[in-house]
């Protein structure tokens, strides 16, 4: 498919901030038409997205999530384990740092579901979906300054509050979807170990 018709060419870039890790840009660009506009955007180091599966004893699948405060919209928000990755960091390993820093927990399986582009507007986020099992227990290590609450709910728990309005976090909503397909069976995972150490990539 042909998508010339759609595409934007970058003419000129201005810088407007940088942070410690947000990078805040204006550029000018040129539209298909020939006309120009401007795009304000932010450039976003990428993250992971985890999807923790516990397994009862009676057989009943369960789900990791936290509840944490996110301050840009002033509320407590239910969401699975999540966290940036760190320059060329290796996505699985930044997956397993994170789910063991914020949870405590480690997982002996992992799967690559997808990625998703939470904000296509105004960033260039990406955020890389893993499912993991074979969870075993532990202390988390949580950054200073981190407060959050881990706790673990049933998928029909997770998915009425997606519909009631309880969970609005964009890359949990997507979770959800994922989680819904994959224990339905509609969407299979290939299941591998952990990743040893985090080659650059």
């Amino acid at each position: 498919m042909n998508d010339r018709h759609l595409i934007e060419e970058q003419v000129a870039s201005v810088e407007l901030f940088k942070g410690n890790f947000l990078h805040a840009f204006r550029d000018t660009v040129a539209l298909p038409d020939g006309a120009t506009a401007t795009r304000e955007y932010v450039v976003h180091p990428g993250a992971v997205m985890i999807i923790p599966l516990v397994e009862e004893a009676s057989g009943e699948i369960k789900v990791v999530l936290e509840r944490q405060f996110r301050y840009p919209v002033g509320q407590v928000m239910i969401e699975f384990p999540a966290g940036k990755l760190d320059p060329g960091e290796d996505s699985q390993f930044c997956a397993q740092r994170e789910l063991r820093e914020e949870t405590g927990y480690s997982a002996t399986e992992w799967a690559r579901a997808g990625v998703l582009h939470p904000v296509i507007s105004y960033s260039t986020e990406f955020i890389d979906i893993w499912f993991a099992r074979g969870l075993s227990s532990g202390e988390r290590q949580l950054d200073q300054g981190e407060f959050l609450d881990v706790f673990t709910a049933t998928p029909t728990d997770l998915l009425q509050w997606c519909r009631d309005g309880r969970v609005t976090d964009a890359k949990t909503l997507t979770a959800a979807l994922w989680l819904q397909n994959v224990l339905s069976g509609a969407w299979e995972l290939n299941w591998h170990g952990p990743a040893a150490s985090s080659p650059a990539g």
